[in-house]
């Protein structure tokens, strides 16, 4: 299977703010990545049977809820991991602590978002072959060595190859060098 990354794309309304093109309307896999060393390092990857810019919609509202974590770009385009909000699970007090630094998180979040370099791939709509790929490169990135297993999130919920299933060899491509990601990947 060949597997072609297109990109650098700007997350959606932020266009103007970075100058990188609009992100093309078509389902596939995305990555998330920030700038490092001469090519992007690689936060997380999503799939999506609708058009990615309506997925980065979504997106966007659970960034702003502070359903997602939210991290300090300066810091991970240097490779490290530095939280400014720890989403994911809420109870009042943390709802409360939400509310107060609400400004400050709102504001990192958009930051986070200009900073967010799009990548994609149009593999089309087969859910299987999606929910694979997304695993595979997650599990990639979670094995290898700092800082490049330090910046994705772990906790997704992910589906790789079953036991039942063939493995596929993907051969990806990208004009960009995305750190972590192998020329060969079997999901």
């Amino acid at each position: 299977m060949e597997i072609d990354f297109t990109g650098p794309y700007s997350w959606p309304k932020f266009e103007t703010q970075t100058g990188l093109p609009l992100v093309p309307k078509h389902p596939g896999i995305y990555l998330w990545s920030v700038d490092y060393r001469y090519g992007y390092l690689i936060y997380g990857a999503g799939i999506t049977r609708r058009t990615i810019p309506k997925r980065c919609y979504e997106h966007t509202l659970k960034f702003m809820s502070g359903d997602y974590n939210v991290l300090d770009m300066e810091a991970m385009r240097q490779g490290i991991r530095k939280q400014v909000w720890q989403g994911w699970g809420w109870n009042p007090e943390k709802r409360e602590v939400f509310e107060k630094r609400k400004s400050d998180i709102l504001d990192a979040v958009d930051e986070q978002l200009a900073g967010f370099r799009i990548f994609i791939a149009d593999i089309g709509t087969e859910p299987r072959i999606l929910e694979r790929l997304e695993a595979a490169i997650m599990n990639r990135l979670y094995s290898q060595p700092s800082p490049l297993r330090d910046i994705p999130d772990e906790g997704m919920f992910l589906a790789p190859r079953w036991d039942s299933e063939e493995p596929i060899i993907a051969t990806i491509t990208c004009e960009a060098t995305l750190h972590g990601l192998p020329e060969h990947l079997e999901i």
